[in-house]
């Protein structure tokens, strides 16, 4: 059997629908129509009941799905052997990566990445966490970064490394005795925070609920979409927010933004690879995986070690 029909055969059966098989392939309906014919014409069989709303598998579709899996995976599998023995790694990697690694932590990785293999075609979509897991499961993108544990039983995720987040506020915005800050002053600050669907905005409200602080208790007065949006306009005096510790390391040493912690709480997280369950991964994508595992961990042994001098 085809390889391509096979494709679109999944795409259509986990789509439940030709035209959003067409846009998850990039392809035309007309396309996915005649590669379907064709799969059916070979095994003599109908695949799909077609309604005006969307389509039904049929007995012989179901019995073939679960065949059609495995063909592809082997496939990949097969695929994945032969590229090993090449002596340059090449290839194409698609990286969904949240606002805070993206635009603090992967760019050092990125440019290391790629001066070791630099025959590697890398793109790069930042947007928020909800959004990244959705990519990963229309394959848009072969691996993801993201700031807040997920549970999907279609992607697999595995921490990778601690990230801590603190108060931020402009200088002189407490007073020079206040060093720690307590619950009952968050209540009454104006706080910023990151926009629903984030993983910084969805760390921060798992904390308070904890620490048994109703969300609409706080006097949160905006929502912004982006952590330098957040930093600008805590810099501008309008309130504080809490973000990644890993993100104001610039405007500390300009003395443009303060650091506090919190009495009675703290905010700790891990940001994560996430990937599709059951697929095999390219060499490409095991490969990224493999150096920024390497990475992670020599970040912890310098964080160990600095704790020791």
């Amino acid at each position: 059997m085809n390889y391509e029909r096979l494709i679109t055969f999944i795409a259509v059966a986990e789509k439940k629908s030709f035209s959003e098989a067409a846009k998850k392939l990039f392809v035309t309906q007309p396309t996915i129509t005649s590669q379907i014919k064709a799969l059916e014409e070979e095994l003599n069989t109908k695949l799909f009941e077609r309604t005006t709303k969307k389509v039904k598998m049929t007995q012989s579709a179901s019995i073939l799905l679960k065949y059609a899996k495995d063909i592809i995976k082997l496939s990949d599998s097969a695929q994945k052997e032969i590229l090993k023995i090449e002596e340059s790694t090449h290839g194409e990697l698609c990286i969904g990566c949240s606002l805070t690694i993206g635009e603090y932590i992967l760019p050092e990785f990125l440019k290391t990445f790629k001066d070791k293999y630099p025959l590697i075609q890398m793109r790069v979509d930042i947007s928020n966490s909800n959004k990244i897991v959705s990519d990963i499961k229309d394959q848009l993108i072969d691996v993801g970064l993201i700031e807040t544990p997920i549970n999907d039983p279609h992607i697999m995720i595995e921490p990778i490394l601690e990230d801590e987040m603190c108060l931020i506020a402009p200088p002189n915005y407490f007073s020079e005795m206040e060093m720690k800050i307590s619950i009952d002053q968050l209540k009454n600050i104006p706080l910023i925070v990151r926009e629903e669907g984030s993983g910084t905005r969805a760390v921060v409200n798992h904390y308070l609920q904890q620490a048994g602080i109703p969300i609409d208790e706080l006097n949160i007065v905006m929502e912004l979409g982006s952590t330098e949006a957040i930093k600008a306009v805590v810099e501008s005096g309008l309130g504080v927010s809490i973000i990644s510790k890993n993100a104001i390391k610039k405007e500390q040493k300009l003395q443009l933004l303060t650091a506090y912690a919190m009495k009675d709480i703290s905010f700790y997280r891990y940001f994560y690879i996430a990937f599709r369950k059951e697929q095999i991964l390219s060499s490409t994508t095991e490969l990224f995986i493999h150096e920024l595992r390497k990475m992670a961990n020599k970040l912890e042994l310098d964080v160990s070690n600095s704790l020791f001098r």
